[in-house]
């Protein structure tokens, strides 16, 4: 499999993750249309009336969900990380690292992080200069040699300077919120079928059945755009670091010894587990066609056999 140009892939995958990026709220807005259409027996009006009165709340609600997320997404993802400033006196090592790779590329420093897990990982994350950071294992930096370290830095560096992480945090909030909404829809079922039985009842679980259908198909939807960027931007990011060090080499060795111990036992949430390098969580079967349907991250194998034709 050859590879193409750089420049070429950043381009093309800049405008396929603009296009997904767009079809999250469009997502949405079809998700509501669709529940109208549904509802419009119920309530004897026509769907697109039901549609135009319902949008402004749900735009409302999802935008209030979003600024609270934008705004606190760095605080909640050390909290389910379990990440700590790693101070430079600690490891001047990774510091040096860092440092270089970023004067090399007129980059600002990114803020640093640690991870007190003896597993190999690593991930970036932020959506400005004053938020982007690197956070690494304890195991990853004690257990690669420089230039493998250097190689997953300028990894996780090319997903800052390419925007992935700002595009990642945005689609990590979309799919959290039609996961909300199917589990109230869900939930709401339960709560009408623990009830007493009537008319009333029976049609309400009627219309609560209707919207978990509807909700379930558009997270699945969601689940599956979120793994399109995710997968795309992984690719791109190997070649960044290719391109950056000069050591293709020695991101590809780093890549085998991170598959073989990448679980990070403090992070239980799936949606932050596919910032890392490599995502354990989907399942060990990774070449079921299932499991690749649904990983976040392309086969390391695959990685690795491309970050090889750069030699």
């Amino acid at each position: 499999m050859q590879y193409v140009g750089l420049d070429k892939q950043i381009r093309k995958n800049n405008f396929n993750s603009l296009l997904l990026l767009i079809a999250f709220p469009a997502l949405l807005l079809g998700m509501l249309y669709a529940l109208a259409y549904f509802l419009q027996n119920e309530h004897k009006e026509d769907p697109d009336v039901i549609f135009l009165q319902a949008m402004p709340f749900v735009l409302g609600a999802v935008g209030i969900w979003f600024l609270i997320a934008w705004a606190g997404h760095s605080a909640f993802i050390r909290m389910a990380t379990g990440s700590k400033t790693l101070e430079r006196m600690e490891n001047k090592r990774v510091y040096n690292l860092l440092e270089n790779l970023c004067i090399s590329q007129g980059m600002t420093m990114p803020k640093l992080y640690i991870i007190e897990d003896d597993s190999l990982n690593a991930f970036a994350s932020g959506i400005n200069a004053r938020s982007y950071s690197i956070s690494l294992s304890r195991g990853i930096i004690n257990k690669l040699d420089d230039d493998e370290l250097e190689g997953v830095i300028a990894h996780e560096l090319t997903h800052i300077k390419n925007k992935d992480v700002r595009l990642l945090v945005v689609s990590i909030i979309f799919v959290g919120i039609f996961a909300f909404l199917a589990e109230v829809a869900f939930r709401s079922l339960r709560h009408v079928g623990s009830g007493r039985k009537s008319k009333d009842s029976k049609g309400s679980g009627a219309i609560i059945l209707i919207a978990i259908v509807v909700t379930a198909v558009a997270y699945f939807i969601s689940i599956l755009l979120r793994f399109g960027i995710s997968r795309k931007r992984e690719y791109l990011a190997d070649a960044g670091s290719a391109e950056m060090t000069k050591k293709p080499y020695a991101l590809a060795n780093a890549l085998r010894k991170i598959s073989g111990d990448p679980l990070i036992e403090a992070v239980e949430s799936r949606d932050v587990a596919q910032l890392f390098i490599d995502n354990p969580k989907p399942s060990a079967h990774k070449s079921a066609s299932w499991d690749n349907m649904f990983a976040t991250h392309p086969p390391i194998e695959k990685r690795i056999e491309l970050l090889e034709q750069f030699v």
